[in-house]
Order: structure tokens, then sequence, then C-alpha cells
């Protein structure tokens, strides 16, 4: 069997898509399954930060921002366990493919009024995706969760209206996510017994429960 694809997208940038992109492909690692992560974005920021490591990532990382990746990436799969794909932000066509491409598509959303506007036309893509692909299923994620706010429930609230199902974990706004990023580490190589650690093993099972 050809292994699962997750598509983290969110035409808004900003969103965290490539933090997560890369913590979820190490938590996937870490559980010893073969894992792809594909690196979509023109800007290369998963490659960037692949490149500062001082020692191969616990996953393979490929760069591939091309509208193609609906026709790559099953060829590409049947090596992996899991492939995560993290999308550009503003890239109509590679957003597109990213879409086409996975069975799960996560969306990302930060509390804000701005985030949740924007959000309207990455929905209309997965919804789009999905007449051609009745299997694949959508998913909200509150990501840069700042604390327990108004702003926060409230957000949770509004993407309602979309009608897509909504996780039950979110990812908090944490220092440690950048620092780690920056140094060119997971959350989980750099505090693997720490709460942003934590947080992506529990996002994790919350996915494998979504796709089972």
């Amino acid at each position: 069997m050809s292994g699962r694809v997750f598509a983290i997208v969110n035409q808004k940038g900003g969103a965290g898509k490539t933090t997560i992109t890369i913590n979820l492909a190490a938590a996937l690692a870490e559980t010893g399954a073969r894992v792809l992560l594909i690196d979509a974005d023109p800007q290369h920021t998963a490659a960037d930060w692949s490149a500062v490591r001082e020692s191969a990532p616990p996953f393979v990382l490929i760069a591939l921002p091309q509208p193609i990746l609906h026709r790559d990436v099953p060829k590409l799969a049947v090596d992996y366990d899991f492939i995560v794909i993290d999308a550009p932000p503003r890239n109509y066509e590679i957003t597109r493919s990213a879409i086409a491409a996975a069975d799960l598509v996560v969306i990302p959303v930060q509390p804000s009024g701005a985030d949740f506007w924007a959000t309207r036309e990455t929905v209309k893509l997965a919804k789009e995706a999905r007449e051609f692909k009745d299997t694949q299923k959508s998913v909200f994620l509150v990501s840069r969760r700042k604390g327990q706010t108004a702003l926060g429930r409230d957000i949770r609230e509004a993407l309602a209206e979309f009608e897509l199902p909504l996780l039950r974990a979110d990812i908090p706004d944490r220092i440690a996510y950048a620092e780690a990023i920056t140094n060119g580490k997971t959350i989980i190589e750099s505090q693997q017994n720490g709460l942003g650690a934590k947080d992506f093993r529990v996002l994790l099972a919350e996915i494998k429960e979504v796709i089972a």
C-alpha cells in the first residue's frame, strides 16, 4: 500500500505551515515510519531549514515547488509510509496541485479575522478537489494560539461556517518552535520531553484517528 499523503495548506502566509509540516514529519518519523517531506514552497523554507542542520533530518526532504505534485506524488508514495507537503502561500496552482495529491488536507488558521477571511479561498480549493477524489478529507487546525484567549475560542466558532471538521488539538504560539527551526532542529529533537513535542504527538494521534 502506498503512503498516506498530508498537505498542509493555506493561501495566507504566516499560518505556521512550515513549522507544522517539519514537526509533524518529525512526529511521524519518531514512530519509526518512513517519511518524505516535500517542500513545495518556491521560497524553499523547509529546504533552507534542512541546510543549516548539523546532521540529516529524521525524514527525507526534497524540494518540489511545481504544479505537478498530483502527478508526481503517487509515484513517490510507493517508497514511504507518509508524505507531508509544505504548500506555499499565495500560489494558486501549486496549492491546488498539493491538495489534489493529498489524502488529508490540513488547513492551519491563526486566531485572527484576517486569517479567517483569507481561509475562504483555501476551503474552496479543498472542496473542489473533493469532487474528484471523494476519499479525501480536509480539516482545520488552529495554529499559533496565544493562550486561552477569547480570540482562540471565537475562531473555532467562526470556522464552523465552512462545514469542515476542526481538530481538537491545536498548536500554541510557543517560542520553542521558532528557536528549534532557527537552529535547524525539530521540536522533538530540541525538547524531546517538552510541551512542544507533546503538542505534535497529540496532533499526530488525532490525525491518525481522522484517517483511520
